[in-house]
Order: structure tokens, then C-alpha cells, then sequence
């Protein structure tokens, strides 16, 4: 099933261009609600029926959560969330770079529904340049086209979009931390509740949803009802872009149904580099855990079958490894990121993740023990769940996983001070 919903203008010369995206019925939705004053609570319940989830790594269902918006009529905002920086994960800033124009009309419908007169998409700062420029300049064309702004096509509804950048830290794509740091201050997650719906940006309610998520309204906006939820498996309605990189022969972003097998998605990109045995695969960006190959190669992309093999969709981040991997090399660098990342605010993530690197830094070094396994595993279930956010289990749970998966290489590198692959 060969189906594009947020790479469709990604293949054409000029792809960004807003004249190309008229061409493939871009801003008709908006066109369409404005001119028949379409109801909000009547957009909100189409995306609630259509199953779209969240695809920036919660999977929770759009529509659902815009519904968590007070009624009553006062300040509102919504945010997009591009600050993609889960390692793994290069989705969003393609869609910025070759379909910015499907961002902007996502948000305005999505602004609309909720009752925001404010939007703003929040880049990562690695994006200051080409995904900015590509952004800011199709809301230029979108101002200038009088599809955002006061008084949009003479409707009496305004709506205004602003675009900013981050300073390329990890912590801010967390909801609350993203809230902070647009407020200008230093990017620390808040706890919750209240939630961002209720008591979100400058302190009103807000709605943070992914790049992706609100690059696929449009397109299920315009099309007939059941369309998206015809798509896909079960509980996992719809389309996914996958983040295809690791020991692949062609690693890239394929978007493709929900509860595509992995086999197949694997052989989209080329297969295994070199014809090598598949070794392992995270299917959702590095904060999810492991999963053996041979495991992999039965289940399907979707929410459902992947948890039955103990991972995540995550944000469709694969990384895949082949038999010359090293897998106490890989969990090491992994644990590096986190804690590199880790904002300080919380003990157990502030400490936990500086152990858990540094213990396996000893292991490559040829200075781990045995009992170093143990306290891995320990330091890990001390951190997962005892934290404001979910960047102490993104540090944990791939160190429970590789251990749980391949503790027989890493008790070989213990005894031997060297890797079982070389």
C-alpha cells in the first residue's frame, strides 16, 4: 500500500513551495472551515474518530486531547513540538524541510479546534538553518496568502504563528520543559498535574502536539470520514514515519501503514549491511529498549506488536544492528546521551545516569566485575518511575533490556576485558 500523507510533496523539485502544496490540496481544510464556520467540537470529535495518535513517542490519541481543552472562552495556545532529538529520530525535520506548509496548516486547524488565538513551533536548535529558514519562509507565504494572521480570509477568526529556536538540548522536547524554555527559562520539566491542557503556557491552557501528528491533519481534515482509521491494524490506525538508520543499506525515512511487518520495512531499506546476520533492533529511538533480531523479524510496526515483544514505537526511530555490533559499546554511548542530557533537576536521574555511565565505562576499560551487572540492573529499577519526567526511564529501560538480552556478552566482557564480536 503505497500511501503518502506527510512526505507527498517530498519527491517534486520544489517541494517546500507553497504553489506545490495547493497542487496537492493544501489549505483546502482550512479554506473549507473558515468559509462554513465549521464547529470546533465538531473537528475535534472527526480527529478523535479518525484513531490519529501522537507521533512523537506517547502515541496517545489526538483528538482525545485537544477534547482536555476548557470550553470557556479565554486565552489559549497551542505548540508544536519540533524539537527532535531522540537519537535515531530525523522524521520531523524532513517534514519542516519538504512539507513545511503541512505543519502550518495542521496548526491552524488545531488552533482553531481548541480555541487558540496563539500557535508556536518550537525547533530544535540544530534546526536554525535550513529547517527554520524552510519553515519561516513558507509562514511568510501563508501570512502573505492571508491563511494566518487577523481577520484570516475576512472569517473574523485570527490566529497568529510564531517560530523559535532552541538551544539543542534533549530535556526541552519533554512538554513542560519545551513550555519553560519558551517563557525564557532554563528548560526544566514541571510537575505534573496541573497538565499543559489545563494550566499550560503562561500559565493558560495549552496543547503541545508532534511535527508529524499535526502535519497529518490536513490530509484527514479533507478526506472522508473512516479514511485514516482504514488504514493500518487494530488499535494502531493509519501511517507512521519510520526513521530507518544502523547497518542498513539504504537508512532513510519510509513512511508506511501501521502493522507493517519489520521484515518488510527491513527489505524497503535495503536489508542488513553486507548481507551480515541481524543482531539486534530499538524500534523507537534509543530511549526504548532492545529487542533481539530474531524476535524482531516476527512482529509487525505497530503499538500492539511491539509491545508483545517487550519495546515500543517510541517515535519510529529504528536503529538497527548487525552481528559485528558490540553491545557494551552501544548501551555505553546510549548512557553517555542520557547523561549528558539529564537537566539535574531529579536525585535519582542526576545520579542514577552518571552510575549507570560511568560503571560501564569501567566495563570497556576492562575494570567491571560481575557484581557491576547486578548494580546496573539495580541503579536502572532505582531510577525508572522515580522521576518528574520520562528522561530517567529513557536512561533505564535500555540498560534493563540489553542486560535482559545479551548478558552473556557483557559477563564475557567482564571476564575476558574485551568484546565478544572482535
Amino acid at each position: 500500500m503505497n500511501i503518502r500523507l506527510c512526505t507527498e510533496t517530498f519527491a517534486d523539485k520544489k517541494p517546500a513551495s507553497f504553489e506545490n502544496y495547493v497542487k496537492y490540496g493544501g489549505y483546502k481544510a482550512w479554506r473549507e472551515i473558515l468559509s462554513n464556520k465549521t464547529s470546533k467540537s465538531s473537528i475535534v470529535e472527526k480527529i478523535k474518530n479518525s484513531g490519529l495518535r501522537g507521533k512523537g513517542g506517547a502515541g496517545f490519541l489526538t483528538g482525545l486531547k485537544w477534547s482536555f481543552i476548557p470550553l470557556e472562552n479565554n486565552q489559549k495556545y497551542l505548540v508544536c513540538n519540533s524539537d527532535e532529538s531522540e537519537p535515531g529520530t530525523c522524521k520531523d525535520r524532513d517534514i519542516l524541510r519538504y512539507n513545511p506548509h503541512s505543519i502550518i496548516e495542521g496548526m491552524l486547524i488545531a488552533s482553531y479546534a481548541i480555541g487558540a488565538s496563539v500557535a508556536y513551533n518550537y525547533l530544535r536548535g540544530e534546526f536554525i538553518d535550513e529547517q527554520k529558514r524552510v519553515f519561516d519562509s513558507a509562514l511568510k507565504k501563508a501570512y502573505e496568502e492571508n491563511l494566518v494572521g487577523k481577520d484570516i480570509q475576512s472569517s473574523g477568526i485570527s490566529i497568529d504563528v510564531f517560530s523559535l529556536i532552541g538551544a539543542g538540548a534533549y530535556i526541552v522536547g519533554e512538554e513542560t520543559a519545551m513550555l519553560e524554555s519558551i517563557e525564557g527559562k532554563r528548560g526544566m520539566p514541571r510537575i505534573k498535574p496541573p497538565f499543559p491542557a489545563i494550566k499550560g503556557l503562561f500559565g493558560k491552557p495549552t496543547i503541545i502536539n508532534n511535527t508529524e501528528t499535526l502535519a497529518s491533519v490536513p490530509k484527514i481534515m479533507r478526506s472522508e470520514a473512516g479514511w485514516y482509521k482504514s488504514i493500518g491494524i487494530g488499535e494502531s490506525e493509519g501511517i507512521k514515519m519510520f526513521c530507518m538508520s544502523g547497518h542498513i543499506n539504504k537508512p532513510g525515512n519510509y513512511e508506511v501503514p501501521l502493522g507493517t511487518p519489520f521484515e518488510k520495512l527491513l527489505n524497503m531499506s535495503g536489508g542488513v549491511l553486507d548481507k551480515r546476520s541481524l543482531k539486534a533492533v530499538i524500534p523507537g529511538g534509543s530511549s526504548v529498549p532492545v529487542v533481539k533480531g530474531e524476535d524482531m523479524m516476527k512482529v509487525n510496526m505497530d503499538y500492539e506488536s511491539i509491545s508483545s515483544v517487550g519495546s515500543m514505537l517510541g517515535s519510529g526511530g529504528v536503529i538497527v544492528m548487525d552481528e559485528t555490533t558490540c553491545m557494551v559499546s552501544v548501551l555505553q554511548r546510549i548512557s553517555r546521551f542520557y547523561y549528558a542530557e539529564s537537566c539535574g533537576q531529579c536525585t535519582p536521574c542526576r545520579e542514577g545516569t552518571g552510575w549507570l555511565y560511568k560503571m560501564l565505562t569501567n566495563i570497556l576499560q576492562g575494570k567491571g566485575t560481575i557484581d557491576d551487572l547486578d548494580q546496573l540492573n539495580r541503579i536502572a529499577y532505582q531510577i525508572e518511575g522515580h522521576c518528574i519526567c520520562a528522561l530517567g526511564d529513557a536512561a533505564a529501560m535500555p540498560v534493563r533490556s540489553f542486560l535482559k538480552h545479551f548478558w552473556q556478552e557483557f559477563e564475557y566482557f567482564v571476564d575476558k576485558k574485551q568484546s565478544m564480536v572482535l
